[in-house]
């Protein structure tokens, strides 16, 4: 009843916002009607493993039909365009963390196969040297976020950025494949927590597949059963890369 009276309280003195603009909303974690119109939500068809929207139905992207990622499969809220960017970019990089719940909420549609067969979520992870500027990993605050949400476990250090890397964005498919080649293992004691599970990645943005593959790729070899993905965002138009 006390948590009510303060809730009640603070949303007279600092109203619910949308998670995109600062609009008044009906409660936390929502988006008010105008930037729910603008946003692209991503919907049927998609590939099968990697989430990629489809004009038609087909198992497969072609890209995954010719060089298939090493995660089982893939799925996304959003597609990643002006709208998503708006929601995504604050929480990322203007020290919003406050937005990891209703971000996390997102997840709940596109991920509800995923979840169901989820044993532990485990976000993507941040160099130490990117960790240290940003103060935080924004898939870290994610997969929290959704941990509580969904009831399921977390490992939130069981991977590790063995290295640093330049920015992907300045890289193409092949590019960003030799970069993180190497640079994404298993944090030292983990590997026992891991083996046998099915495993969740949880990030903010899917962009090519090449950091969830090298992510799935050290769950791998230490053990997984299985490595689903979900994100935020997916981006589908190769301008957004």
């Amino acid at each position: 009843m006390l948590k009510s009276l303060a809730r009640a309280a603070l949303d007279l003195l600092l109203p619910p916002q949308c998670l995109a603009c600062s609009e008044e909303v009906p409660a936390d974690g929502l988006l008010c009607v105008s930037c729910f119109v603008e946003t692209s939500f991503i919907t049927d068809p998609v590939c099968g493993q990697c989430g990629l929207p489809l004009a038609e139905p087909a198992p497969l992207c072609t890209s995954c039909d010719w060089a298939p990622p090493t995660f089982r499969s893939a799925r996304a809220a959003l597609q990643y365009n002006a709208a998503a960017k708006r929601l995504i970019l604050p929480f990322k990089y203007a020290d919003r963390p406050e937005l990891a719940i209703g971000l996390a909420r997102l997840l709940l549609r596109p991920g509800k196969e995923l979840l169901a067969r989820a044993d532990l979520l485990v976000p993507v992870p941040l160099h130490r040297s990117r960790l240290a500027h940003r103060g935080y990993n924004q898939a870290g605050l994610l997969a929290r976020a959704l941990g509580r949400i969904s009831g399921k476990k977390v490992m939130i250090d069981a991977l590790v950025r063995l290295r640093a890397t330049r920015p992907l964005s300045e890289l193409d498919q092949t590019g960003r494949e030799l970069a993180l080649k190497g640079a994404i293992g298993i944090r030292e004691g983990r590997e026992a927590h891991i083996a046998g599970r099915t495993i969740l990645l949880v990030d903010d943005v899917l962009t090519t597949g090449a950091t969830a593959s090298a992510c799935a790729d050290a769950l791998y070899a230490a053990g997984a059963a299985a490595v689903d993905v979900l994100a935020i965002a997916r981006v589908a138009e190769a301008e957004d890369i």
